[in-house]
């Protein structure tokens, strides 16, 4: 048999690049018919070296065959991908399996990275393409090629399967894969209950104010603006890992806007009205509570946008009497928005635009089960493919997980507003050019001239984070770049207490996010004590703490977490 093998090998070698170029037709005839490649210039797309290909499938075939002698020979496989992790995979049949799956995905990508395409948009819309089915095929995503699941379907008898069949309808039913159990948290008894009262409401949010937990406050008021497309209790998950409770503790005085969940009776709603009677309002209500008008300000993710661009309105206004400004995970500058903007096109932009923005008398809500599911496809193999795994062919339920619940208890988004910030943001990158109109004034960033701590986190897909350093080179005022572990979410909600991970610092901003980088000092631990220290510099002189919630003028009308949050999508 290994002589076979040999033979094979020998012929296959001596052949015109048969596998490579069969692989190029299926290439070609799959992007004739796609969309995104439509217009484009593909004449040149295919013109890759007789040798390039040769070397590529003589490397094929070599590794080919070793897997096949290992078949053979029946010797046991072993893998560091987590998705063939167990010892099920171990076994000649389903190790081969995996093995020649993951073979034939190394030689797709390398293949594709031999296609001479200069426009780097369309060869990352391939790329993300070619990904996307290669984590669509994986064995271990059927039941009869998954050695796991065949496990779990004989121990149970068959229950498995069934209770997989549940999660698949109920999922179904519901338009969005559930990485958490709906029953696992209940908001305002599980998660969000810092204990505060709502003292402010309009059309599009209520305003928090939260107790003290300390004897003496600062004198300056914390205002956070989260993001407008998630509920706002990120930020005050559990009392281990709220930030809203960590801020507290310190002696901070917090108000927080808790954005309304949109629905059709909203739809009309735009950016400005976000920045006018969202943020601008919440500051206006915090001044008039606390009684000072120098305020320190956060905001998070698309949170942090639109504080900035609140903020700039105000300077346009004369208004400049801000004490700080924290920008977390966020874009004022997209420059690079990472594997989001394989999506972005003026074609997507006009069509939303068309349908949902008002340009032909249509308004409607960007659902935010549908942006969930875009992000998540943005990682198939970490969140989505697994839980297609675990769930459905399985038949496990989700751990219970504070931040993948917040994550699928998804939002809307009104169709102008989310039309105005995809073409302003994502597809033009104007809203840094001092250009634009918004509020009556000439939105310029360049004038917010306070203080500002901007974070950025290593991981992060959604807003990579030497895009968020570029904030850095719009803000005219002192500013303070620290650069957290991991993702997104994770990189965010990082209390002290777990002593996980590490931070960056640099007290020299460079033109360059990598030079910062490159002479930047590590440090252990979680970077919210390094950004607790910079705000109480920040927060004037401490005082008895206020323990009246409200004023004459915005009494309290109910606890936090208030109704807002509460609506489901």
């Amino acid at each position: 048999m290994d002589n076979n093998l040999q033979m094979l090998n020998t012929y296959w070698s001596g052949q015109t690049p048969f596998i490579a170029n069969l692989c190029l037709q299926q290439l070609r005839l799959g992007i004739a018919q796609h969309d995104w490649f439509k217009d484009s210039d593909r004449s040149q797309w295919f013109d890759v070296p007789n040798e390039a290909l040769e070397q590529l499938q003589v490397d094929f075939n070599k590794d080919w065959i070793a897997l096949g002698q290992q078949t053979i020979s029946q010797q046991d496989f072993s893998f560091e991908d987590r998705r063939f992790s167990s010892d099920n995979w171990n076994n000649p049949l389903f190790g081969s399996l995996a093995a020649f799956y993951l073979l034939n995905s190394q030689f797709l990508l390398k293949l594709l990275d031999l296609l001479p395409i200069n426009d780097e948009k369309v060869k990352q819309r391939l790329r993300y393409l070619i990904e996307q089915m290669i984590a669509a095929s994986a064995p271990s995503n059927f039941l009869l090629s998954n050695p796991d699941a065949l496990e779990r379907l004989v121990e149970t008898q068959g229950t498995s399967l069934f209770s997989g069949f549940l999660h698949l309808a109920s999922d179904w039913k519901e338009g969005k894969m559930r990485q958490s159990d709906e029953g696992q948290f209940e908001v305002g008894v599980d998660l969000a209950i810092t204990p505060g009262s709502v003292v402010f409401e309009n059309e599009l949010f209520q305003l928090i104010q939260y107790k003290p937990l300390s004897e003496t406050q600062y004198q300056k008021p914390v205002l956070i603006v989260p993001p407008i497309i998630n509920k706002y209790y990120i930020l005050d998950l559990q009392p281990e890992n709220s930030l809203v409770r960590h801020l507290l503790e310190q002696g901070q005085q917090v108000f927080l806007i808790s954005w309304r969940n949109f629905t059709e009776d909203q739809a009309k709603l735009t950016w400005e009205h976000a920045v006018q009677d969202g943020v601008i309002s919440a500051l206006r209500a915090t001044r008039a509570i606390s009684g000072e008008r120098h305020l320190n300000t956060l905001g998070f993710c698309i949170g942090g946008t639109l504080l900035g661009c609140a903020l700039a309105v105000l300077a346009a206004r004369g208004d400049r009497d801000i004490a700080s400004l924290s920008l977390f995970a966020t874009f004022l500058d997209f420059v690079d928005t990472g594997p989001i903007s394989v999506f972005i096109d003026e074609k997507l932009v006009a069509d939303k635009e068309r349908t949902l923005g008002g340009h032909e008398g249509k308004y409607g809500l960007f659902y935010g089960k549908d942006m969930g599911n875009t992000f998540s496809l943005l990682r198939p193999n970490e969140l989505w493919w697994n839980y297609n795994v675990d769930k459905y062919l399985k038949g496990e339920k989700p751990r219970a997980f504070d931040l993948l619940f917040w994550n699928n208890d998804s939002t809307n988004f009104p169709g102008p507003m989310y039309c105005w910030y995809l073409r302003h943001t994502y597809l033009q990158n104007d809203l840094k050019s001092g250009e634009l109109d918004m509020c009556g004034v000439k939105l310029d960033l360049s004038t917010i001239k306070t203080p500002a701590y901007i974070l950025g986190t290593q991981d992060d897909h959604i807003v990579p984070w030497r895009s968020a350093y570029a904030s850095t080179a719009i803000l005219s005022g002192p500013t303070r770049f620290v650069l957290g572990s991991s993702g997104h979410i994770a990189g965010v909600i990082n209390p002290p207490a777990k002593q996980k991970r590490n931070y960056w610092i640099n007290q020299k901003i460079s033109k360059s996010p990598d030079t910062w980088l490159k002479a930047a000092e590590q440090k252990p631990g979680s970077w919210w004590n390094d950004w607790f220290a910079w705000l109480a510099k920040h927060s004037g002189e401490q005082r008895p703490a206020a323990t009246e919630m409200g004023s004459a003028e915005y009494p309290p009308t109910e606890d936090a977490p208030g109704r807002y949050v509460r609506v489901k999508g």
